[in-house]
């Protein structure tokens, strides 16, 4: 019997071990690698600082250097694309994924589409999942703190489409933006990403 147990452990804790690192690359062709535990910050520039660094293979900041909110930008333009990544945020978090930003110097959310990471953000609407005055986020709001998660973005000409953890939570139709530049936003908490993915859909 205690034989029996100890495979049915063992073969347990294999699975989880396979699913978790399953997580870690979307399936099928075509992605390209923004930033995993291999990388550097070479293609991403800062605006605003904090400090961001690569600690134990994870991307990371949880500390301002000044008053407005810092971002790593990718310094490559996409049009059409999806997003695969892992994230990790606190409670308090005040995070984010900018997607077409027209001028990689100034990321706002005029100036991009604001996938949010913000659980506590005061208009739970535009909270975490929700592409900021674009597409809301309907209650039971989602909530990504204290754990590691996955967030998939896709940008199909005017489609725009956001999965947290296998689930579509917020979507739009939106002719504002037609490409641009990829930023990480960090303004408050801890924020890690360990994994991000690209998949180019333009022809």
């Amino acid at each position: 019997m205690k034989s029996f147990i100890n495979k049915c452990t063992f073969l347990f804790l294999f699975s989880l071990l396979v699913s978790c690192a399953n997580l870690s690359r979307p399936n099928g062709e075509g992605w390209i690698t923004l930033f995993d535990k291999s990388s550097n910050l070479n293609q991403w520039a800062q605006v605003s600082s904090a400090n961001w660094r690569i600690q134990h293979g994870v991307l990371q900041a949880d500390l301002l250097n000044g008053k407005d909110a810092s971002f790593l930008v990718n310094k490559t333009k996409y049009k059409d694309f999806e997003i695969y990544t892992e994230f990790w945020a606190d409670a308090q978090t005040n995070s984010g994924i900018f997607i077409r930003c027209a001028n990689p110097a100034k990321i706002t959310a005029v100036d991009c589409y604001e996938v949010n990471i913000w659980d506590t953000r005061p208009d739970p609407v535009y909270g975490t999942g929700a592409i900021v005055d674009v597409a809301k986020v309907k209650a039971p709001y989602p909530l990504a703190g204290g754990k590691w998660n996955v967030m998939e973005i896709t940008a199909k000409g005017n489609q725009l489409t956001v999965k947290l953890n296998g689930e579509i939570v917020a979507s739009a139709t939106d002719n504002r933006l037609k490409d641009g530049f990829i930023a990480l936003q960090y303004g408050s908490g801890i924020i890690k990403f360990r994994n991000i993915y690209i998949k180019n859909l333009s022809n």
